[in-house]
């Protein structure tokens, strides 16, 4: 049998199922290798007790034969979920020593799939940033707070904010991971790591439970090795949840593996001109050409279209955005829970010392820029144009699926970037998400799937689906994935 972190999500539950392995020695196994690995920065909780305590129920289900599906399957929560095993902090030290007393939706919805829980992974704070480098919040074994390191190569960024669940699953720390896709941040760290990671329609899966950044655009999904994986996990997680998350859709849970093995004899891609022109690195860009033959090879067809928008949505995700974060960060002001200033004249002064204190400098930056565009005089002026704008870019879309039925192209214009490389330049970061931002916007679903290599570093193909769309986009990435070996490749050392 071959080492069990060889094994993908779909792998490792038939061999469960079969009794090949116990639940417990596949979460020993796990733990033991996260351990090994403590300098990617992955992890900033673990509890190998609970974790243990959860693979016991899984084996005593799976003896009684009557486990769920992903029974004993490990799976590694990225830490903007809460959770009543493991602390939550969101990345921020505003929430040190927080311990929620429910679990979130998704969270709760994987545990009843029987998935035993490795612990939380590093995020940038409040799922703001495209680098993993906005972390407040140490990593386990570690003193102070560091990046997650790209495990194809330490010295650069895995991509934000999912930078930990997308390290994780590259090393094969973990099989899975969760995360959240707010305007990029499955797709683009997926990318940059050569994972799988798929973000679902807005409304597909609860964000109750989810520490929010932008209600209107914060998405769960998962992350894992392969679409096949991603299949078994989305079905798991999605489904209504009206009595909580009232953006959630009245749709029921589907079975996303139901098409994987479906035809693409006929499969009309469009490939948006907007998303392979200047600022697309040349390796990027040859290696998305070629994942497109590839497609064309199965069956499929490509044809040109227009997103004429693209370039708006930079503005419009961040002015949209940071006024969503403003009043969501509201509520962290030092009275109910997390961190408190340790000192302070009234009660004005403990909001304001417990707030300075508590954020870093984006989550700072983010408040500041979302306060000023719903403030009295430029309300109009910025946010109310910008919700304009949001829907033409969601209208471009419903035009371009006139004449395609999926949508490819980069998940990112380049690969990713040395740590520090952006230094003190925000806007560059920025920038790395304009081919996920419009989609984002538009609440479509959307994944990243490895296509290959630009100067030993992982290039991810982004397909986009209309609407409910996700059975297809998942039959897509499979059938490339039969085609070809990228999602099979594994850092050296790992």
């Amino acid at each position: 049998m071959s080492a069990l972190h060889e094994k993908g999500v779909a792998g490792l539950a038939k061999a469960l199922a079969a009794r090949e392995v116990s639940a417990v020695e596949t979460a020993q196994h796990f733990l033991a290798r996260m351990k090994a690995h403590q300098d990617i920065a992955a992890f900033v909780a673990v509890d190998e007790d609970a974790t243990l305590a959860q693979a016991r129920a899984a084996d005593a289900a799976l003896a009684a034969g009557n486990a769920p599906a992903l029974a004993g399957v490990p799976v590694a929560h990225k830490d903007i979920f809460v959770t009543t095993a493991f602390p939550t902090t969101a990345g921020s030290k505003i929430l040190a020593g927080y311990q929620s007393p429910f679990d979130a939706t998704v969270v709760r919805k994987l545990a009843d799939a029987g998935m035993v829980s490795l612990g939380k992974l590093s995020c940038d704070e409040f799922a703001m940033g495209s680098a993993n480098e906005n972390v407040a919040v140490p990593a386990v074994g570690a003193r102070q707070a560091t990046p997650v390191r790209n495990p194809w190569d330490p010295a650069r960024i895995p991509g934000g904010s999912s930078g930990g669940s997308a390290a994780a699953v590259a090393a094969r720390l973990a099989p899975a991971a969760t995360g959240t896709d707010t305007g990029g941040s499955i797709r683009q760290p997926a990318s940059f790591c050569g994972v799988t990671g798929i973000k679902p329609t807005y409304g597909r899966a609860s964000r109750y439970g989810m520490v929010a950044f932008a209600s209107s655009l914060d998405q769960a999904g998962p992350m894992a090795r392969s679409a096949e994986d991603c299949a078994l996990l989305l079905s798991a997680m999605c489904g209504p949840d009206p009595d909580r998350d009232s953006t959630s859709l009245d749709r029921p849970a589907e079975d996303f593996t139901r098409d994987l093995n479906g035809s693409l004899e006929g499969l009309r891609i469009g490939v948006p001109k907007e998303f392979l022109g200047e600022g697309v690195a040349p390796g990027v860009r040859a290696a998305v050409d070629a994942a497109l033959k590839e497609y064309e090879k199965l069956g499929a067809k490509r044809v040109e279209v227009s997103l004429p928008r693209t370039e708006l949505s930079i503005p419009v995700y961040y002015i949209c955005a940071a006024a969503e974060a403003s009043s969501n960060l509201s509520r962290f002001d030092g009275v109910k829970f997390g961190h408190r200033a340790a000192q302070y004249k009234d009660l004005a002064d403990m909001y304001a010392k417990t707030r300075e204190e508590g954020f870093g400098d984006e989550v700072k930056r983010r408040i500041m820029i979302g306060t000023y565009v719903l403030s009295h005089g430029y309300y109009d002026a910025y946010y109310l144009q910008a919700q304009k704008v949001r829907r033409m870019i969601a209208d471009d879309f419903q035009n371009a699926f006139k004449d395609c039925d999926l949508i490819a192209g980069p998940a990112a214009p380049t690969v990713a970037w040395k740590i520090g490389e952006h230094g003190d330049d925000p806007v560059a970061d920025y920038l790395a998400d304009i081919f996920t931002l419009p989609g984002s916007l538009a609440g479509l679903p959307g994944m990243s799937v490895p296509a290959g290599f630009d100067a030993g570093l992982p290039v991810g193909l982004q397909l986009i689906g209309n609407y409910f769309a996700e059975a297809k986009l998942l039959n897509a990435a499979h059938r490339f994935q039969q085609a070809t070996d990228w999602h099979a490749r594994v850092p050296q050392g790992y």
